[in-house]
C-alpha cells in the first residue's frame, strides 16, 4: 500500500484525494494546506490526518508526495520532497520561472527519486485512443496538428494575476499534448494574443484568448487556439491530419440523445466543467503513477516532459509579446542553463 502525503487542499487537491482515495493500492496518509480548514475537509473525508507540508515530507510513514499547492511552490516542494526519498506527482507547471524549472530538474537528478508532472490528458481515454491509432502506423506520419482547448468562463481575476499568463497556466496542456502526439519538440513558435472576453484580465497584463503555431524541423505544423470564454461548454477536441487519413477526438457531451426532425438535428452541448470532462483521465493518471512507483518503472510523464512545456509557454509568451517568431532552442539557451534535458 502506498501511503501518500497531499500538499494543497484546493479545487484540484480535492480532485486528487478523490483519486488517490478510489485507488487499490494507496491511502491518503495526511493532508497540508496553507488554510487549515481546507485541509481538516479533506482530511476528515477520507480519514486522513491534518499536518504541515515539512511534517509530511519528513515523515517516515509517507511513501509519495501528490504536489498540488500554489506554483510558486512547486520546485521547492519537488526538491524537498525527492530530497527526503519520496515519491512525487507534480500538478502543472513545474515552476513560472523556465531557468528554475531546469535547475529543479537537474537537482532532482541527483536524488535518483521518480518525479512525474500532472499532464493528465494523456491519460483521457479519447486523446489515448488517437495516440495508440497513430503508434499503430495505419494512419501513416503525422502532418498537420489542430488542438482546440476553449473554457465555459474565466477564472476569477485574482487566478488570473498569479497564474503566470495564459501560455504558462492554460495553454501548458496543450503544448503538451502536441509533444504527446508529435514525439518532438518544435523549433519555433509563432504566437498571437489578446484580451478581448475580459478587460480586467488585459489590465492584469494576460490574454484570454490566443492561438499559437508550432514548427518542426521536418516541416510538420501544429496549431494551437485557446480562449477563456465559450458560452456553450468546456471545448476540448484534437484534429491530426496524417498521410493516410484524419483522426479526430471529439467533446464529452452532456449526454448522446441526437434529436432529428423537419427542422434540423441537434445534439447534447459539451460538458461545461474541467471536472466533468476529465475525472476519470485524473483517476487513470494516479494508476500510472502508484504503477510506476511500485514497478520502479519511468515515470510515463516526466520532469523533463514538463520543462519542455514550460520552455514552450515561455517561447509563446515572448513571441505573442515581440510578434516575432521565437526559436524553441534560443529560450532554453536564453535561461542560462544550456540544452534541455
Amino acid at each position: 500500500m502506498l501511503n501518500v502525503g497531499l500538499l494543497g487542499a484546493g479545487r484540484i487537491g480535492a480532485v486528487h484525494a478523490r483519486a488517490i482515495s478510489k485507488h487499490g493500492a494507496s491511502r491518503l496518509t495526511a493532508v497540508s494546506d496553507a488554510f487549515q480548514e481546507n485541509a481538516k475537509a479533506i482530511a476528515d473525508t477520507y480519514s486522513a490526518e491534518v499536518r504541515t507540508s515539512e511534517e509530511i515530507i519528513s515523515s517516515p510513514d509517507i511513501d509519495a508526495v501528490l504536489i498540488a499547492t500554489p506554483t510558486d511552490t512547486h520546485s521547492d516542494l519537488i526538491e524537498a520532497a525527492t530530497g527526503a526519498g519520496k515519491a512525487v506527482l507534480c500538478e502543472k507547471p513545474v515552476d513560472l520561472d523556465l531557468a528554475r524549472a531546469i535547475g529543479c530538474e537537474a537537482r532532482v537528478a541527483q536524488t535518483g527519486r521518480p518525479v512525474m508532472v500532472g499532464f493528465n490528458r494523456r491519460f483521457d481515454r479519447n486523446f489515448g485512443a488517437l495516440k495508440a491509432a497513430l503508434d499503430s502506423g495505419e494512419m501513416g506520419k503525422a502532418e498537420l496538428l489542430s488542438i482546440t482547448s476553449f473554457d465555459p468562463a474565466p477564472p476569477p481575476i485574482q487566478y488570473i494575476k498569479t497564474s503566470g499568463g495564459l501560455f504558462r497556466d492554460m495553454m501548458i496542456h496543450d503544448f503538451d499534448m502536441a509533444n504527446f502526439l508529435m514525439g518532438d519538440l518544435p523549433v519555433t513558435l509563432s504566437a498571437t494574443g489578446a484580451s478581448i472576453v475580459d478587460p480586467d484580465i488585459g489590465a492584469a497584463g494576460d490574454v484570454d484568448t490566443a492561438a499559437v503555431t508550432l514548427s518542426y524541423a521536418d516541416g510538420r505544423i501544429a496549431v494551437i487556439k485557446n480562449s477563456r470564454r465559450a458560452v456553450y461548454g468546456y471545448d476540448q477536441r484534437v484534429e491530426l491530419l496524417c498521410s493516410e487519413g484524419l483522426l479526430q477526438a471529439e467533446n464529452m457531451t452532456e449526454n448522446t440523445v441526437v434529436r432529428s426532425t423537419r427542422d434540423g438535428v441537434s445534439r447534447a452541448k459539451p460538458t461545461y466543467f474541467f471536472l466533468e470532462r476529465y475525472m476519470p483521465a485524473y483517476e487513470a493518471e494516479w494508476d500510472a503513477f502508484v504503477s510506476a512507483v511500485n514497478n520502479n518503472a519511468p515515470m510515463p510523464v516526466s520532469l523533463a516532459d514538463g520543462v519542455a512545456a514550460l520552455a514552450m509557454a515561455e517561447a509563446a509568451t515572448q513571441s505573442a509579446q515581440s510578434g516575432l517568431p521565437v526559436a524553441l532552442a534560443n529560450v532554453i539557451k536564453d535561461s542560462g542553463c544550456g540544452e534541455a534535458a
